[in-house]
């Protein structure tokens, strides 16, 4: 009997003393789960704005590619338009129309807007190849700006409407003349 006595004097020893141990212990590991899950929901929260701040910046930027492309669809223009469309220089003298354009076959590119200049009703007009990147157009005037003025015009490189250049090696020729001629590069 000395035994069981012993034997239950040292479980309720051990579970007076080692009880609240254990239920401090439970108690600690309680507080810091706690603790994890308010730095859980802390981070959640930080994840929940990043979120919002990145839908928000991807909005922004679908925003300004819709932009882009309806400014540059706006910059895209069917030949009929182009073709007949006035030339003028920076001061809003009149220098001719477009009479047709000369397209890359390579690469599909306009390389020269044929300019008409000079002339009555029609005759003895002086054709320029003008290379396009010296045409500016001026939306919602509908026609074309050549920083020259009249005088420089009749100066530049021409030929008349029966006498073309006949060939993509003769536009090739005039392509360097051409873009130093009228400030851009070919």
């Amino acid at each position: 009997m000395k035994t069981i006595t012993s034997i239950l004097t040292v479980s309720l020893l051990s579970a007076v003393f080692v009880g609240p141990a254990f239920a401090d212990d439970v108690k600690e590991k309680t507080q810091d789960l706690l603790e994890k899950q308010e730095e859980l929901n802390t981070k959640q929260q930080e994840v929940k704005e990043k979120q919002i701040e990145l839908n928000q910046a991807n909005k922004e930027v679908s925003i300004e590619r819709a932009q882009e492309a309806n400014k540059s669809m706006q910059q895209v223009s069917r030949s009929s338009k182009i073709t007949g469309a006035k030339v003028k220089n920076t001061t809003g003298e009149n220098l001719g129309d477009i009479k047709d354009l000369v397209i890359d076959p390579s690469n599909g590119q306009v390389v020269y807007a044929v300019v008409s200049f000079g002339g009555v009703m029609g005759m003895g007009n002086k054709l320029f190849a003008i290379p396009w990147r010296a045409l500016h157009w001026t939306s919602p005037k509908d026609y074309y700006v050549l920083d020259l003025d009249k005088d420089t015009l009749k100066n530049a490189p021409g030929f008349d409407k029966k006498h073309w250049p006949a060939n993509s090696e003769k536009w090739e020729e005039q392509r360097q003349a051409l873009g130093q001629f009228y400030r851009v590069t070919p």
